[in-house]
């Protein structure tokens, strides 16, 4: 009998450091920034944060403020979808927004607004102020903001634009 319960106490610890060994391996993240082969990329949160304010402002909310994570997940987000060539917030069988974000150090909640084609901030921001959905995004409860426009070559040059606001 002590031999017994001397084995499923073993098995019991085996798993709980298997559990505590895949959890810290899940916890292991970079967040260096992406940039798309052959391509370029700049941060636009300064040129946007001005556009959002003045929206945010005129509604009675809070102004946002720069989150360099924000902006570092916007610059990943915009470089991914350059490099595939596709406007989508999901690139990839097993991706996932929350687990990007976390990843990067976003201060959730968050959410991201993306864009393709434009030629500079203010139109960006105009396409998501027309859009419900995105202008929701830029009036919700959240406090940082990333602006990031990403072009790849192999995609045409179009400029991918992404937005993540941070909580």
């Amino acid at each position: 009998m002590q031999d017994r319960l001397l084995l499923i106490e073993r098995r019991g610890l085996l798993r709980a450091t298997a559990i505590l060994s895949l959890g810290a391996l899940a916890g292991c993240t970079t967040s260096k920034v992406l940039m798309p082969e052959s391509g370029t990329g700049s941060d636009q949160t300064a040129a946007s944060l001005g556009y959002v304010n003045k929206l945010r402002k005129g509604k009675g909310l809070t102004e946002l403020v720069a989150d360099h994570a924000a902006s570092v997940a916007a610059m990943n987000q915009a470089a991914r979808m350059a490099k595939a060539g596709k406007m989508q917030h999901l690139i990839g069988w097993n991706d996932s927004f929350y687990d990007r974000m976390k990843g990067q150090g976003v201060t959730l909640p968050a959410a991201e607004n993306i864009a393709v084609g434009q030629d500079d901030a203010e139109r960006a921001y105009d396409a998501w102020y027309r859009s419900p959905k995105h202008l929701e995004n830029m009036l919700g409860n959240y406090r940082g903001l990333g602006v990031a426009v990403a072009q790849n070559a192999a995609s045409g040059n179009r400029p991918f634009w992404a937005m993540v606001l941070s909580g």
